[in-house]
């Protein structure tokens, strides 16, 4: 957008026709924005270890179609960006040899240090090693075209093989902390239940795009019942879909049917919300009402909304992976568990609802790491930008 308004870019944003049509209905100002067709799903009868690159290289053919066709038509890009990881950038330079290529580095997927193999309750198989090694043969050749490389933290840097680190600059996505702010006046409504919640309410919150074990859900929900039990007044607001983003999907049902189903009896439902997928205003509000905010997830992609909590105000209960520590230092900025502990996760919870003057400067150190660090507009655009006008 910001390319896109000044009068010496012309600027093309090139995507799938579908998602287009479903994420961009509103047209970005002085952005022109292209589709390629869906590529063909893999077949069956593809070795597993080759069908994410498979795929990878079909989508690349979809692209590279496009992009001759825009070659044909007069343009010719002087930068390019893009995310690599579904081959959308495999043959780009084949097309335009002199454009500068970055790269959004988001993940490289190793087996040691990180997700693979981190849960006992889902473990690998030598299979998934193999599928492992070949997935990531697209990601090395991206790496091999790229100019410039961008990863969101230092943690999701040195993910990538040595050789490359030195042309992988770390720089996030940014929080609008304008936008995401602490609001004393928030309230979340439940109609249905005649429920009304504020500040002053004890209000649990746990977000997830998918309530899945990638990101601590079993964990939390095996907390519940002892938390339930010692916060009688406590609230729980879970935000989340019931599909699955990370990892292996159940033979049948979702991981909220299995583990509600596993502490039937022991909760008190009344007080759990789920409330799915929400409109980003709703899921601002969330945040704003709430006590104790808790994000686990495996050493894995961290996720926005753990910054977008601190941003607004939250005291954010953490597990102890490397991704969370990057950010949140216990007891400065947030509280750390393990994991894979209920009763910690229990204890830190009880803690932050019987302590809340102390945990008001916990919020807000909170709010100002992400102010110092990772606001869109005075940190993490403007760094953006200058690797962007470097590359020009």
């Amino acid at each position: 957008m910001h390319y896109g308004q000044r009068p010496d870019c012309d600027v093309v944003g090139l995507g799938e026709m579908r998602r287009l049509r479903e994420n961009f209905r509103k047209p970005f100002p002085g952005v022109r924005l292209v589709g390629y067709e869906t590529p063909p799903a893999t077949k069956a009868t593809t070795l597993p270890t080759l069908r994410t690159t498979e795929a990878a290289v079909q989508r690349g053919h979809m692209v590279l179609n496009v992009l001759l066709r825009l070659k044909k038509a007069g343009f010719y890009p002087d930068v390019v960006y893009a995310h690599p990881g579904w081959g959308e950038t495999l043959f780009l330079k084949d097309v335009f040899p002199r454009a500068r290529l970055l790269h959004f580095c988001e993940f490289y997927y190793n087996t040691a240090g990180q997700d693979f193999n981190f849960d006992p309750e889902f473990p690998n198989t030598a299979d998934d090693v193999l599928r492992l090694r070949t997935r990531n043969l697209h990601h090395l050749m991206a790496l091999e075209q790229a100019d410039v490389g961008i990863a969101p933290t230092v943690w999701q840097q040195t993910r990538f093989p040595l050789m490359y680190l030195s042309k992988i600059a770390v720089v996030h996505d940014g929080v609008d902390t304008t936008m995401v702010a602490p609001d004393p006046e928030a309230f979340i409504q439940f109609p249905n239940k005649e429920l009304r919640l504020t500040r002053n309410d004890e209000v649990i919150t746990f977000v997830s795009r998918n309530l899945e074990p990638y990101r601590g859900f079993h964990t939390f929900m095996r907390a519940l019942p002892e938390l339930m039990k010692a916060r009688p007044k406590a609230h729980v607001i879970i935000v989340g879909g019931n599909d699955v983003s990370y990892g292996r999907r159940l033979a049948k049902g979702s991981y909220r049917e299995k583990y509600l189903t596993e502490i039937e009896g022991r909760f008190d439902a009344s007080r759990v919300h789920f409330v799915g997928k929400l409109p980003y205003a709703t899921f601002l509000r969330v945040l704003q009402v709430s006590t104790a905010h808790i994000y686990l997830t495996y050493p894995f992609v961290l996720s926005w909304s753990m910054l977008e909590a601190m941003a607004a105000g939250c005291v954010v209960i953490g597990s102890r992976t490397s991704p969370v520590e990057e950010v949140i230092v216990h007891e400065a900025n947030g509280l750390l568990v393990d994991f894979f502990s209920t009763q910690q996760l229990v204890e830190a919870i009880q803690r932050v609802c019987e302590e809340p003057t102390r945990m008001g400067a916990l919020r807000e150190r909170a709010r100002q790491t992400i102010i110092d660090r990772y606001d869109l507009k005075t940190v993490c655009l403007p760094r953006q930008q200058s690797l962007i006008d470097a590359a020009s």
